[in-house]
């Protein structure tokens, strides 16, 4: 398609910022989305995993992964909005279109992640104890994850029809017979789409190495019911499920790069792809690393933050691609798109982000960590319990002044 008609069909009223911070964000909140989406997966395969089992350490496992997931995937949608909202704003002529051409599938995707939810949210209520107790309706659990995986598939759809703008007339009026009904899934890479879904396998290993040091101080605690045997046996599999996961994603991923249509094949070669396999590489060794005696140390949690640092390189490789394509085969350029400066927006955005959130996050993670270390029901100090009214003041003032800005504006 021609480059003019393409940048015709951008927003008039241009971007409220550079495009350069949307990408750079869009990079980072991706990376977020799709590591709580990892762990979601790992965490449901592990509970169907201990779920179906007679062993006492997988069902004891499955009994904490369940909370995992359910946490997670509340997660997962929370900050899924944001990417989708940085790719909207800076690819939209490509973005709509490819909506539009499965618009049948768009709306679907609220409907199987809604009924995915609800069925995941059953089967947790109704086994709260797995442990010990014969799992009530596997099938409920099962078929979650299976909704789960077919609202990725859309996402991924909607993703690879938009970097082919060449192909939707064909798509859009197949033999010249114009089609509205937007139930057409037109294109996929299906070794794309394996390549992320593979990396739940290593990500939940790491989170499964970081568990163990988590309760390792905790073994007097008889309410949590952890021995030293059962965390040595998830400790042992998280760094295998590392191990392996990590071969099998760079495998799959070697042969997404083989699978690039021609206007991307000379991606698969690039800087970013060999940096993104590098520090996957390096994240795999980083963690034998600390296998070979450094289990029961802190050193233990950096596994899942080494792991971060290589998926969001791998994010960013995602949106570098993205970029080649649309500006080396079809001659868009994102960073042209007008800029409408509005620094109330912009600066409301990151004081959200970082403040409002980073504050509130701050003080959840402290409690988690304390409540980690100590026996019993833990009673925040006067400190951490000032984090927490210290958060609460914060949303509470940006509530205030959401309001306040919009009445402004309305009686201007």
């Amino acid at each position: 398609m021609d480059a003019q008609a393409l940048y015709a069909l951008r927003d008039v009223a241009g971007v409220p910022t550079h495009p350069v911070v949307f990408l750079i964000l869009g990079v980072v909140t991706f990376a977020l989305h799709i590591a709580a989406v990892q762990i979601m997966l790992g965490a449901s395969g592990l509970t169907i995993w201990g779920a179906l089992s007679k062993d006492s350490h997988q069902r004891r496992l499955a009994q904490s992964m369940v909370m995992v997931s359910k946490v997670m995937l509340s997660i997962a949608i929370v900050i899924g909005v944001a990417p989708l909202l940085f790719v909207q704003v800076t690819y939209d002529p490509f973005w709509y279109t490819s909506n539009v051409l499965s618009a049948w599938w768009v709306i679907g995707f609220l409907l199987f992640l809604t009924v995915g939810a609800l069925l995941w949210f059953f089967f947790n209520a109704k086994n709260e104890n797995l442990a010990t107790e014969k799992t009530f309706c596997p099938g409920s659990a099962i078929f979650a994850v299976v909704m789960f995986l077919i609202v990725g598939f859309i996402m991924h759809v909607l993703t690879n029809q938009m970097l082919s703008p060449e192909k939707w007339m064909q798509w859009y009026a197949p033999n010249g017979v114009i089609d509205t009904s937007g139930r057409g899934i037109h294109d996929f890479n299906l070794a794309r789409f394996l390549f992320f879904i593979s990396l739940s396998v290593p990500v939940i290993g790491a989170v499964l190495v970081g568990y163990r040091r988590y309760y390792l101080p905790r073994l007097a605690d008889k309410t949590l019911n952890m021995t030293q045997n059962y965390l040595d046996w998830a400790g042992r599999l998280g760094q295998n499920l590392i191990v392996v996961g990590g071969v099998v994603s760079v495998l799959i991923g070697a042969w997404w790069m083989a699978t690039l249509p021609a206007n991307q094949a000379a991606f698969a070669l690039s800087p970013w792809v060999l940096l993104s396999l590098a520090l996957l590489l390096a994240f795999v060794a980083f963690a034998f690393w600390v296998r070979m005696g450094k289990m029961d140390t802190l050193w233990a949690y950096a596994v899942l933050p080494v792991g971060a640092v290589a998926l969001i390189m791998v994010a960013a490789a995602r949106e570098i691609l993205r970029y080649h394509v649309l500006m080396g085969a079809h001659g868009y350029d994102v960073f042209t798109y007008p800029i409408n400066m509005d620094w109330y927006s912009t600066i409301m955005f990151f004081g959200t982000f970082l403040i409002v959130g980073g504050g509130v996050l701050a003080y959840m993670l402290t409690v988690a960590w304390k409540a980690g270390q100590a026996e019993g029901v833990y009673t925040p100090g006067p400190i951490i319990s000032r984090m927490g009214d210290i958060g609460i003041a914060l949303i509470v003032l940006w509530i205030v002044q959401y309001f306040a800005v919009g009445l402004y504006v309305w009686l201007s």
